[in-house]
Parts: structure tokens; C-alpha cells; sequence
């Protein structure tokens, strides 16, 4: 009878209720122990899909409180994507550069890429410098500074100069490891299946 009466349903809901209740004690006071506020580094790299576009997400959710955000495209050409008709729909609290000439593989031509990274960092540092601009998107920046295009300790002398206040995402592939210690969120996307290895093509509203 004792056995019947610890399986009902009641009593499930009940042990429930309190685990439930336990947890959210640990966590509020795990999350009221964290009062520091500072601009952040974040670094989205890894082999899976999803990088840009976490950071893009990321540029929405700091245009919902009408804060400016300023993309800066390293590699990357002038594409038309989804993401950058979108974003530019805020008007002037979105400036968007895409500075790159392609990934290199397709210009190769690295006296091309490197001049093509350097203009785009002349944009990147004056956005920057900026205390009115709360995010700024390094989009393929982990590129650039894989293949050596840009001087890592020279963008990482710059992100740190920059505004307190001011947050990073840089994205990319092969985020080198002195990225990855200055950085204060870290994400690895990991690839575990992929269409295109189907056959499937990029595809609109998916891939751009």
C-alpha cells in the first residue's frame, strides 16, 4: 500500500514541484552573485554551421533596445543575404561593411587578400573607437588572422582599447588561441550532419 501511495500521480508532481524548487534556489543565487558589467569578447568559431548567424541574432537582440550595431565582412564579398536586408531595415543604427573579396580560394592572391583585410580593418578600428556603437561584428575575422592576413596582436590591441561599454563577436573558423584567451564567451559550433554533404545546395533564407 506505502508503494501505491509514493506512485501517484500526485505525489510524482509533488516530488517534482520541490526538486524544481530546489534548483531555482541554487540558481538565483548563483545568478545574484554575478553584479560585474563590462563590454564583452565573444568568439563564435568551430566547423559548424551557425556561426555568423549567432551573431547576427546577437546584433538583432541589441537592436531590439535601439542600440547601434556596426558588421564589419572580412573574406566575405558583397553577398545579398537575409541577415543584411533584414538588419538594414533598423535604418541608421545598422552600418554594414562587406569589405572582403571572397574566401581565398577564389582570389588566390594573397597580396589581394591582404590588402582587402587592412582596408577592412581601417573600418573595423574606427567602429571601435566609437562609444555610441554597442556591437560591433568581426564576421570571418578568425580567417583573416589564420592565414595571417592581419597581425593579431595589433586587432587584439585594438579590441581592447576600445570602449568599456563596447561589446565584440568575432567569427570565423580556427579562432587562433590568443583569440581565444582574450576572448570572455567562447562558442564551438560542431558539425555532426550537414546537407551539403548530400548534395544539397546553399540555399536562400538558409545559408544567406
Amino acid at each position: 500500500m506505502s508503494n501505491e501511495l509514493h506512485n501517484t500521480p500526485e505525489h510524482d508532481a509533488e516530488r517534482h514541484k520541490e526538486k524544481m524548487r530546489k534548483r531555482k534556489a541554487v540558481q538565483d543565487k548563483e545568478v545574484a552573485s554575478k553584479t560585474g558589467e563590462k563590454g564583452l569578447l565573444l568568439v563564435n568559431t568551430g566547423p559548424g554551421k551557425g556561426k555568423s548567424t549567432a551573431a547576427f541574432g546577437l546584433a538583432l537582440r541589441m537592436l531590439g533596445y535601439d542600440r547601434r550595431v556596426v558588421v564589419v565582412q572580412f573574406i566575405k564579398g558583397a553577398w545579398h543575404t537575409g541577415e543584411r536586408r533584414a538588419l538594414e531595415r533598423f535604418g541608421d543604427l545598422v552600418e554594414w561593411h562587406s569589405m572582403g573579396e571572397g574566401f581565398t580560394w577564389e582570389t588566390q592572391d594573397r597580396a589581394r587578400d591582404v590588402a582587402a583585410c587592412e582596408r577592412a580593418w581601417a573600418v573595423a578600428v574606427q567602429a571601435l573607437a566609437r562609444p555610441d556603437v554597442a556591437l560591433v561584428v568581426l564576421d570571418e575575422l578568425n580567417v583573416a588572422l589564420r592565414y595571417e592576413y592581419l597581425d593579431i596582436e595589433r586587432v587584439l590591441a585594438d579590441i581592447n582599447a576600445r570602449p568599456q561599454s563596447q561589446h565584440v563577436v568575432v567569427t570565423g573558423r580556427n579562432a587562433r588561441q590568443p583569440m581565444l584567451d582574450a576572448a570572455d564567451l567562447v562558442t564551438e559550433m560542431t558539425l555532426v550532419k550537414h546537407h551539403f554533404k548530400a548534395g544539397i545546395k546553399a540555399q536562400e533564407g538558409v545559408e544567406f
